[in-house]
């Protein structure tokens, strides 16, 4: 018990605070139950009630109290604060904190402090034309619904980095702490600077059980718990949320005194750091709070218990509307917070509660940094033209394109020292953009030996490696969603690892897009690189380009994926990336040394039209509907596709050949689906209607398909691609093994064009024997054979006549 003497707070502000957590408490019950009735002026009836109840009660009192607690020392002490609830289930209670300071209204005035308010309020929570029932992006103050658990903390320290004003109260739920990527991210404090960054304040929330299981971190014991928290490197402090009988509002005190200690502590260290008097990495504090599952919901339903119990994870009375015992013991769970002492004549929170929220943007449901948009500045992109390899002919000079973009990528690193940064699990250099290193670091503020300087290591830097794609996927879009700017690279096989967070974050930019208060942010952007073509070396574990079949599942108005197919369509490419908002970009390309087809001016012409005839590969006769399409997506489809193209020349030179590249691989759907998509008189002009189409893709044959079906002439339509045949070969015998190589595309034009399968039975026999000798070649030599390993384009020269099909794609 705390007595009087020990308290730490006058009693007015206990008051407030109290007030605060009670009305927060009201308008969450009233939001999972209320259809009407909203301040209980009459009994409540059935008709009150809502006929489906949708919604999460067990950890939102939880939320409730640190929401409360958090707005008194922001006022005291003038924080910038973002909140971050891990609880994605707590959406009823950070919609009452935004009601209760006032943001809510002023962003959506129908819902204005009146009594009609509270009922709009109530009626739309889990609604049909509603509010979703997590912190979704219609929640102001909301950078993460937690729809699925496991990432507030790698959100909340992407928010941090470069921000170094701002708190990030990030909310864990117990549940949410079992999970992978939750665990991983405890460590994300060792990439903190304390001087540039702001500070995460993990609140690690404890109530004991998930939907129907007790918890891990509630059951193990209390000196077990703090050692693992020690471990990670935090300071940890705890608050035990029970009531004390005989003085209720004690719980208070205690939070209360334990969050002036820790932000005391928090200041000594931003202000040490600052001063250059900081000794090692800081041991941040962090705060464990206890409080029972469903706290001030009914103790008892049913003979069951309910508060402090799993049963009231979700909605403890689940027959209130249908049962005359629950809408009665609704009601008086309703009447306990004592409504009429909450809210006046007309409906409205008293001033003893609204005086405790923050004005202005401290709000934390009104902090800018919630809406990222409003803070984003467009990149200071150098001219990537100025980065252009040299191509006097199609496939004459070689290079590394991803290697050539890490150039471009370090200068903008160096024009934009603030609000970018590059993040990769362990992959930057891999993936052959080491040249960032020639200006920026890895930020690392870990253990750190003299040799770790030949590594890049320094507490400071715009360069994040740690080896999970969770947490790389995790701070960028902290970061992105606070209005900055970055790139996540990874291997291509292992970006699967995101896949459900790369469908929270796309789910978010869809529900982003059609709320009118939120600003655009930027796109986050992949860059896939040691792709399926060129993981020979590496087997078949690392052979996998099925992210992108992933990635188009997605609503048409977010997702764009890109298959740049040199160094000079992937600076392009980049740059069009890094100048987009409210998009994920998927961008996959080669690492290898290749060959370069375009010139710098070819380039940008074909990857604004997104796809287009090379008309210096083909053997078409102008004016004339060629034989056969030759189409190609992705770099080494491309060079065997033209490699094709070439044997064709020189063998049959009657034939009519036309070879069309797609970059931007949405082109390939319609205009009705897609953005991106070409009508049908612009993809017939380049596929033509009824000739056949050979078509050479990076990844799974059948999303060709799929993205074709309603085509003309998807019946002429036969694509190669990966099949999931691959081992650790050399690079040619992957592209065997997957019938996606130069001799097997050959045999594919004479089997399908027609009249050639008769007249050309020796040529075809020809690029059998060319596979066998091939492939006999790797096992006696170890390496592709000579005639492929040393070929080089010798066809026609290039001409100016490039195809204008198509406009500026966005």
């Amino acid at each position: 018990m705390t007595t009087a003497a020990e308290r730490t707070l006058d009693e007015h502000t206990l008051d407030r605070i109290d007030a605060w957590w009670r009305a927060a408490n009201y308008l969450s019950v009233g939001q999972i139950y209320l259809l009407d009735n909203p301040l209980l002026r009459r009994p409540l009836s059935r008709d009150d009630i809502k006929p489906r109840l949708l919604g999460h009660w067990g950890t939102t009192p939880g939320l409730n109290f640190i929401y409360a607690h958090l707005n008194r020392v922001i006022r005291e002490r003038d924080l910038n604060t973002l909140f971050v609830a891990g609880p994605g289930h707590g959406g009823p209670g950070v919609v009452a904190g935004a009601y209760l300071d006032g943001t809510y209204s002023e962003l959506y005035s129908a819902i204005d402090r009146s009594e009609d308010g509270l009922r709009r309020l109530f009626r739309q929570f889990s609604f049909p034309g509603g509010i979703p029932s997590h912190a979704a992006p219609q929640t102001p103050g909301s950078i993460h619904e937690g729809g699925e658990l496991g990432y507030a903390l790698s959100h909340a320290y992407g928010a941090a980095f470069d921000n170094p004003d701002l708190l990030v109260a990030a909310v864990v739920g117990d549940g949410e702490a079992e999970t992978g990527p939750l665990a991983t991210a405890w460590h994300s404090n060792k990439f903190l600077n304390p001087e540039q960054d702001g500070v995460v304040l993990p609140i690690l929330h404890l109530n004991g059980y998930k939907i129907a299981n007790p918890t891990v971190l509630a059951r193990i014991p209390e000196s077990e718990l703090l050692d693992l928290m020690r471990g990670y490197g935090y300071t940890p402090y705890i608050v035990s949320g029970a009531f004390d009988i005989e003085d209720p509002r004690a719980v208070h005190e205690r939070m209360a005194a334990t969050l002036d200690e820790i932000l005391d502590r928090i200041a000594e260290i931003k202000a040490a750091a600052a001063a250059g008097e900081l000794d090692g990495r800081p041991a941040w504090p962090m705060l464990i709070l206890r409080t029972p599952k469903g706290w001030t919901c009914p103790a008892e339903i049913d003979g069951h218990p309910a508060e402090n119990n799993w049963r009231s994870h979700q909605v403890p009375l689940a027959n209130a509307r249908d049962t005359e015992a629950h809408t009665r013991l609704l009601e008086s769970w309703l009447a306990s917070y004592r409504p009429e002492e909450l809210f006046d004549e007309q409906g409205r929170p008293i001033e003893l509660i609204t005086g405790l929220a923050p004005e202005g943007e401290r709000r934390m449901s009104a902090n800018p940094v919630s809406n990222g948009g409003l803070l984003r500045r467009d990149l200071r992109l150098p001219d990537f033209r100025d980065y252009a390899v040299d191509v006097p002919a199609p496939g004459e000079t070689v290079a590394e394109a991803t290697r050539v973009l890490g150039e471009w990528l370090r200068d903008v690193m160096i024009a934009n020292p603030h609000d970018f940064r590059l993040f990769g699990p362990d992959e930057i250099a891999s993936n052959r953009l080491q040249a960032v290193f020639e200006t920026t670091s890895k930020q690392w503020n870990a253990g750190y030996l003299p040799i770790d300087a030949d590594n890049h290591l320094a507490p400071t830097g715009r360069a994040m490696e740690v080896l999970s794609e969770h947490q790389c996927q995790g701070w960028l879009e902290g970061y992105l969603l606070t209005g900055r700017h970055g790139v996540f690279t990874s291997y291509e096989a292992f970006i699967h690892i995101v896949d459900s967070m790369f469908n929270q974050h796309a789910k978010w930019l869809k529900s982003a897009g059609e709320v009118s208060w939120r600003r655009p942010v930027a796109s986050l952007n992949y860059l896939l690189s040691s792709h399926v073509w060129r993981q020979d070396h590496n087997g078949a574990s690392h052979q996998d380009p099925g992210f992108i079949d992933h990635v188009v599942n997605k609503k048409a108005d977010v997702v764009r994926v890109y298959l740049p197919f040199d160094a000079n369509t992937l600076l392009s490419t980049y740059d069009h990336c890094l100048r987009s908002v409210d998009y994920v970009n998927v961008v996959v390309a080669g690492k290898q040394p290749a060959p370069n087809w375009l010139t710098m001016e070819e380039a940008i012409a074909h990857c604004t039209r997104g796809i287009g005839i090379f008309p210096w590969a083909g053997t078409e006769v102008e004016g004339e509907e060629p034989d056969v399409v030759l189409g190609c997506a992705g770099d080494i489809p491309t060079l065997e596709t033209l490699a094709a193209a070439d044997i064709l020349r020189r063998r049959l030179p009657d034939l009519k050949v036309r070879v069309v590249n797609v970059v931007d691989l949405m082109r390939l759907q319609s205009e009705g689906e897609h953005p991106h998509g070409l009508n049908d008189r612009e993809y017939d002009a380049l596929f033509t209607a009824d000739k056949p189409v050979i078509f050479a893709y990076h990844g799974y044959p059948w999303l060709i398909h799929r993205l074709t079906y309603r085509r003309n002439g998807h019946a002429n339509l036969h694509v190669r691609g990966y099949k999931e045949e691959g081992t650790t070969t050399t690079p040619f015998d992957m592209v065997m093994l997957n019938d996606l190589d130069r001799y097997h595309l050959v045999i594919d034009v004479i089997d399908r064009v027609p009249g050639l399968a008769a007249r050309e039975a020796e040529l075809r026999q020809e690029m059998q024997d060319a596979r066998l000798r091939a492939r006999q070649y790797t096992r006696e030599h170890g390496e592709d054979i000579p005639e492929v390993a040393e070929w080089t384009w010798a066809g026609g020269d290039r001409t100016t006549r490039f195809d204008t099909t198509g406009g500026d794609n966005d």
